[in-house]
């Protein structure tokens, strides 16, 4: 945005310079330690508890929807976070078949003892570089579920190519636990790496409701996005219809999209 100088001694107009919004890569890497298999607070089919796992399946597929009916040319592709992360589907592609195939054959490992997300940040950079050269932007949204396990890289110089979104879900704080350690590393990686306006959401409510809010917030384009800290994310509407509008149960839906971890600078 530029500013030109008005009229008179009026106030300076502002323009804002036309930029083409590129179409989407978007890589899903999926955290398939055994903590993605914690129960969250729903029952699926025949009262068969919903993991987190499930959860983010579900969420992937909503989004996944909805981004295509936004746009039709963004593709997508799947890897796996176990200790380093992996190829589930490298092709990128727009079919949603493909993408619910990729999604079924998505199951969890035994306890990966680490993470190490420098292979997932040098993959995204490679193949940020082919969506660079077909008029693309490259992005990763990760779903980390480890409550106790800090993520680590190893830093580099390169230039940024792609950005990175997160999605933490975790146990509350405890003596095995330290959820804003983990929140603060992921923060630390995603301002290292990402291009445009990267965005971290968590929870530790165990609330499928919560989880989808934020896969729908990061429907937004990363080259049409505000600063995460200065957006007011949307509230539940129980907050704002008027008491006599509101339905039964309404009350129990008033849990905001994330309550905030202290998001530090690295």
């Amino acid at each position: 945005m530029e500013a030109v100088e008005g009229e008179g001694s009026g106030p300076p107009r502002y323009t804002l310079n036309p930029t083409r919004i590129c179409g989407e890569d978007i890589l899903f890497c999926v955290d398939v330690d055994a903590e993605s298999l914690m129960e969250m607070k729903a029952t699926g089919a025949n009262g068969r508890p919903v993991t987190r796992l499930d959860s983010i399946k579900q969420a992937i597929l909503l989004f996944i929807h909805s981004k295509l009916s936004i746009n039709p040319d963004h593709r997508f592709a799947f890897a796996t976070l176990s200790k380093s992360a992996s190829w589930l589907r490298k092709e990128f592609s727009s079919d949603v078949d493909s993408a619910m195939s990729a999604l079924r054959s998505l199951s969890a490992t035994s306890p990966s003892g680490h993470a190490d997300l420098t292979h997932l940040l040098r993959l995204a950079a490679h193949e940020a570089k082919k969506s660079l050269a077909q008029g693309r932007i490259f992005r990763v949204i990760l779903f980390y579920c480890r409550s106790s396990t800090k993520p680590h890289y190893q830093r580099s110089g390169a230039q940024k190519l792609f950005t990175l979104d997160v999605i933490y879900l975790h146990d509350k704080p405890g003596p095995d636990n330290c959820p804003q350690e983990v929140y603060d590393m992921l923060v630390d990686a995603l301002e290292t790496v990402s291009e445009h306006e990267g965005y971290i959401l968590e929870s530790g409510q165990g609330l499928t409701r919560v989880l989808f809010r934020q896969v729908c917030v990061l429907l937004a384009h990363p080259q049409q996005r505000s600063p995460q800290d200065f957006i007011d994310f949307p509230k539940s509407l129980a907050k704002k219809l008027p008491l006599s509008e509101q339905t039964p149960g309404a009350a129990d839906d008033s849990v905001p999209v994330s309550t905030p971890m202290n998001k530090t600078n690295p």
